[in-house]
């Protein structure tokens, strides 16, 4: 046998062996991070499709198409504009005098955790929030979810199509985030957004730190400097845990790091693929949070509550960082005192990203009458905000906080079909959702009211749907 094929035998013997060892390794390509343990299991109603006519579509992108005609296939937008093909085969909803926007998002909700009727919300009640440390970021919300709770069905009712449920604002890493459809089920897997970004909970200011002052003997921080510290010491830690494991997935060594939940979570926050929600009020801790991401070289997808976020737009918008407010609440703790009605439209103006949020059973069924609330503030100091532009505040914007803008949030051809049809212009405290539609089927008709109630939390409730 001659050297040269002595040489190609050797060469095809390690190539067999090297194919065999990447056979038997384990797969390397998913960080542990990205991997989902409560996997959902929605599926749409049952769907029909349709063409509507003879609306005042708002299409979240910017657009108000008068006399707009809308048409939906099999879940999706199909068309959008003024003249379109009537397909025989369809039906058609007459709209005349009526308005069609996206679905409402509401992307702060606490349903199901916080449960409506309301008992006692610091005990038994309620699972907003872990407290044995100010790192819970190993829990995920989905997993203390009750589907029972009346804020679904109310804020459906209220044109609300998706919602993302939060941890609350206790611990300085909350842990993870759910988007659900608020359709009616028996667990939370039945209404989880397919395939939507992770997302994630962590809070800086008078809560966590007053959390870890007074109560459950938690030894955390007590102060403000305190939380940086701690954010920055975890973000390290969790820097190794990254390199750790893009070491293993490169096969620079063959053993996994053990793994840790907590810093997995803050891992997956560096590496881009878990959306940070960060609830924070004043505009000096929001700009001190900014420079901490910048630091670890991750995004802060979008403050919530975000009272002071006005003072600080450019910091916003340089960050690629949105804006989740209310329209009006302010005053009722020190950090909540700078509030101002016209928020959102200062913000919007500057060219920030901006949301309307509700933290409340109560305001999540009327987000449409926050951004109102918002207009009628933004008028009072000269900025005119037309509603084509306004909706995109409970919408589009909304969607992008959640990583789905490019699913829902707007009317546009091959966006999932999430819609309302009002009965009047949405910013009136008139108009009332007459259709609520997910995913291209009825989920809500306020001329036909579900006969069978969806919560044992509405049985024997005046006005509730009786069984």
């Amino acid at each position: 046998m001659t050297r040269d094929l002595v040489r190609a035998c050797l060469t095809i013997l390690a190539a067999l062996s090297l194919s065999a060892n990447a056979q038997s390794m384990p797969a390397r390509a998913v960080p542990p991070w990205r991997i989902d343990p409560f996997p959902s299991t929605y599926r749409p109603l049952p769907r029909t499709d349709f063409l509507l006519v003879n609306a005042a579509i708002l299409d979240g992108a910017g657009r108000r198409i008068d006399h707009g005609e809308l048409l939906v296939r099999d879940g999706k937008v199909v068309q959008i504009g003024t003249v379109l093909a009537h397909p025989a085969s369809v039906r058609v909803i007459d709209a005349r005098g009526r308005w069609v926007t996206p679905g409402i998002i509401d992307v702060h909700t606490h349903n199901g955790t916080y449960v409506v009727p309301l008992t006692d919300i610091d005990t038994e009640s309620s699972d907003v929030s872990e407290l044995n440390s100010p790192n819970v970021a190993d829990t995920w919300i989905e997993t203390a979810v009750n589907v029972q709770d009346t804020g679904f069905s109310r804020g459906l009712e209220g044109g609300v199509t998706t919602m993302q449920i939060l941890p609350g604002s206790s611990p300085i890493f909350g842990g993870r985030s759910v988007v659900v459809h608020p359709i009616p089920a028996t667990n939370i897997a039945a209404m989880k957004v397919p395939d939507a970004p992770q997302g994630f909970k962590m809070a800086c200011g008078e809560n966590p730190k007053s959390q870890d002052a007074d109560a459950h003997d938690i030894h955390g921080p007590t102060s403000r400097q305190g939380e940086v510290t701690y954010i920055r010491e975890a973000f390290m830690a969790a820097q190794d845990y990254r390199d750790a494991w893009n070491r293993y997935a490169q096969g620079k060594v063959a053993t996994p790091p053990r793994r840790d939940l907590k810093t997995e979570a803050l891992a997956g926050i560096l590496a881009g693929d878990i959306h940070v929600n960060m609830h924070c009020y004043r505009s000096d801790d929001m700009a001190t949070m900014l420079e901490v991401a910048h630091e670890f070289g991750f995004t802060i997808g979008s403050f919530h509550h975000a009272a002071e976020a006005y003072k600080i737009p450019a910091m916003l918008r340089g960050a690629g960082t949105c804006a989740a407010v209310w329209g009006d609440w302010w005053g009722f703790k020190m950090e909540a005192l700078d509030g101002v009605r016209a928020n959102a439209a200062l913000l919007d103006r500057a060219g920030v990203c901006v949301s309307m949020h509700s933290d409340s059973a109560i305001t999540g069924q009327r987000l449409n009458i926050e951004a109102a609330k918002v207009g009628g503030a933004a008028r009072a100091i000269g900025i005119d905000v037309p509603p084509e532009r306004m909706i995109r505040w409970v919408t589009s914007n909304s969607a992008r906080i959640l990583g789905l803008q490019n699913r829902i949030g707007t009317l546009a051809p091959g966006y999932d079909a999430d819609l309302v049809i009002w009965s009047a212009n949405p910013f009136s405290v008139y108009a009332r959702a007459d259709l609520v539609v997910i995913d291209g089927a009825v989920a809500y008709d306020r001329a036909s009211p579900p006969v069978h109630s969806s919560s044992d939390f509405e049985l024997g409730r005046t006005g509730a749907p009786r069984p």
